[in-house]
């Protein structure tokens, strides 16, 4: 069994709200989590897959007879009749991904949510963080950290996207107009996979939120302290078998992680605004990253994300 459709990303733009909701369709399924298949050796998109063993390079190949049935299996569970989907945000961001999907899914269409490129790196700056992944400042990251501005970077891989797989097969959703007008968007999302319209229910309207440390520096300084855990956590992802010591990785670092939710990251919000200087930078950069956006899904993104240009 494989997925009639894909949620391609890009991170931190609701795509696991749309992932809920969707799966609550009374003809329709999605796998449950990120699968993470087709970019899986993409170092861009997960650091964390690839790791030296006595000196050698490992990473998790997508074409590997027992990764392709990992995958195949995450679609077991799916009612007969319903259309399969899949969740993974990174897609969109992967340069390996697209070609890996056209010819894998010949026939799959992909939804990929778009938000403000400025607002979605920070977002993205602030996931890093409450996961270990960083102990830097967001200014720092922005170069240490590549997954950050190429995670706002839309337009190239949209084009990727639209040559291989053809337009009739993609479906951008902005962020903003799916917080807006949901049900309106949900409508169009649902005709475009040619599935009977459904209406939204009250309670669908917030997955996966996001909770903050109340001081950014005691974070971060934890962050130092368990960063060597970080590399232990997708351990076990692609049914991948994990060493004694990667396993015994895997749970120190879910454990780490389980008392700094629950005892770090209370706040409602960020502890800090972007600094205006970094914000003149992403507002110029990530309009150049995305030359073109605006014509290419036919309306003036300008309008709608403050500081694009393009």
């Amino acid at each position: 069994m494989r997925p009639d459709f894909i949620i391609g990303g890009a991170p931190k733009c609701g795509t696991t709200s749309l992932h809920h909701i969707l799966h609550r369709h009374p003809d329709a399924w999605v796998a449950p989590g990120e699968l993470y298949h087709f970019d899986a050796d993409d170092a861009v998109a997960h650091s964390e897959f690839l790791s030296v063993e006595r000196g050698d390079l490992v990473w998790r190949d997508p074409d590997d007879p027992e990764t392709a049935a990992w995958y195949r299996s995450r679609f077991a569970d799916a009612p007969a009749g319903a259309l399969i989907g899949e969740d993974t945000t990174t897609y969109l961001m992967s340069a390996v991904a697209p070609d890996r999907i056209a010819r894998t899914l010949p026939d799959a269409k992909v939804i990929f949510m778009l938000r403000d490129p400025v607002r979605r790196a920070w977002s993205q700056y602030w996931h890093l963080v409450r996961s270990g992944r960083t102990s830097l400042s967001f200014e720092a990251a922005l170069s240490a950290e590549p997954s950050i501005l190429v995670g706002s970077t839309y337009a190239g891989p949209l084009r990727r996207f639209r040559d291989l797989l053809g337009p009739d097969r993609l479906c951008p959703v902005l962020f903003e107009e799916f917080n807006a007008v949901r049900q309106a968007t949900i409508d169009r999302v649902t005709a475009f996979l040619g599935l009977p319209p459904m209406l939204l229910e009250d309670e669908t309207g917030w997955q996966n939120r996001t909770f903050y440390p109340k001081r950014a520096g005691t974070l971060l300084a934890l962050n130092r302290i368990g960063r060597r855990l970080v590399r232990y956590r997708y351990a076990a992802h692609l049914g991948r078998r994990s060493s004694l010591s990667a396993r015994l990785g895997h749970r120190a670092y879910r454990a780490w992680y389980r008392v700094v939710s629950d005892r770090v990251l209370t706040e409602a919000a960020p502890p800090e605004e972007m600094r205006p200087v970094t914000r003149r930078y992403l507002n110029r950069h990530l309009s150049a990253r995305n030359a073109g956006l605006s014509e290419l899904l036919g309306q003036d993104l300008g309008a709608i994300w403050p500081g694009f240009t393009e």
